[in-house]
């Protein structure tokens, strides 16, 4: 039996629909904002089949046909999310318009600047967001203070703070407040936890690269597709 003919996972639907992610799909399924065939549907084993209606927020979704995969040189001030109640600044309003809904690929908080990728294509999503894809992710750090050589000298051997276990692939010193920092898992706000625990704050946290994708000369606010050899490697090491 194919997929099509035993039915689509309403999360995995709802990534090919460009909706979400898979893990922000299941989000939406729990917070019950999908209707399948009118019913509002909150478990994660729903399946859909053919000829069966998804709704989201009253939205019919259809599984997409052509997918998009941006690069984003996203500013400080601005928000990974498709709406905020708060009502800063979407990092998707600086995108081009396109008919079809992007969504961010990971996410830089509110604070961070530099790259991030946009895509509706949920599998690709899901598969480069996965801890175990092992993609290395390379950030500069400035401090507003001078920072102490044992911060690089942990980070890079691994601390645990508060049950959790933080650790650099590579971590150097660039300056008495400054630091290149590279990560494969990328925890939630991970270096800014580090910081923390060292009584440090970072005046300035910037991702210069993804993979092989380079900020280079991307200007503050402008994105670029990836090119067919970036996709060919998140795809490959994916």
């Amino acid at each position: 039996m194919t997929e099509k003919t035993e039915g689509l996972r309403l999360q995995v639907y709802l990534a090919h629909s460009g909706a979400a992610s898979r893990r922000a799909a299941e989000k939406l399924i729990a917070q019950g904002r999908v209707m399948v065939n009118g019913r509002v549907v909150t478990a994660m084993g729903e399946k859909v089949f053919p000829g069966d209606t998804v709704l989201l927020d009253g939205r019919p979704l259809e599984p997409e046909t052509r997918f998009h995969y941006l690069v984003l040189n996203k500013p400080s001030g601005y928000i990974c999310a498709s709406s905020d109640p708060q009502g800063r600044r979407l990092a998707l309003e600086l995108l081009p318009k396109l008919p079809e809904r992007l969504y961010n690929v990971g996410r830089l908080d509110y604070l961070s600047s530099g790259l991030i990728i946009f895509t509706n294509d949920g599998g690709f999503a899901a598969k480069v967001s996965h801890p175990g894809s092992q993609i290395e992710k390379e950030y500069l750090v400035e401090s507003s203070v001078p920072i102490p050589d044992r911060v690089a000298d942990e980070f890079s051997r691994g601390l645990l703070i508060e049950g959790v276990l933080y650790r650099a692939l590579e971590i150097e010193k660039t300056g008495w407040k400054s630091l290149r920092v590279v990560l494969v898992e990328g925890k939630n706000r991970e270096i800014r936890r580090v910081f923390s625990h060292f009584h440090l704050h970072p005046e300035k946290l910037m991702r210069v690269r993804i993979g092989p994708v380079r900020l280079g000369t991307l200007g503050e606010g402008e994105s670029r597709p990836l090119t067919e050899p970036e996709l060919q490697f998140f795809r490959k090491e994916s």
